[in-house]
């Protein structure tokens, strides 16, 4: 969860910069191109959540 305001902000822009990504792809190359994005995202997303070690121990 979100510590404080900027935190929230910093994840509300990563979230919009993904949705734009993929607007990007689904004008430029359709469907699939969008699709493959989306798989990228999926990458690196996962790359951040099962990082080692992780960023904050809990």
């Amino acid at each position: 969860m979100p510590i404080n305001e900027k935190e929230l902000n910093a994840n509300l822009f990563d979230q919009l910069s993904i949705v734009e990504r993929i607007e990007r792809h689904l004008k430029s190359g359709g469907q699939e191109a969008a699709q493959a994005e989306i798989e990228i995202l999926k990458n690196e997303i996962n790359r951040k959540l099962y990082q080692q070690p992780p960023l904050k121990s809990e």
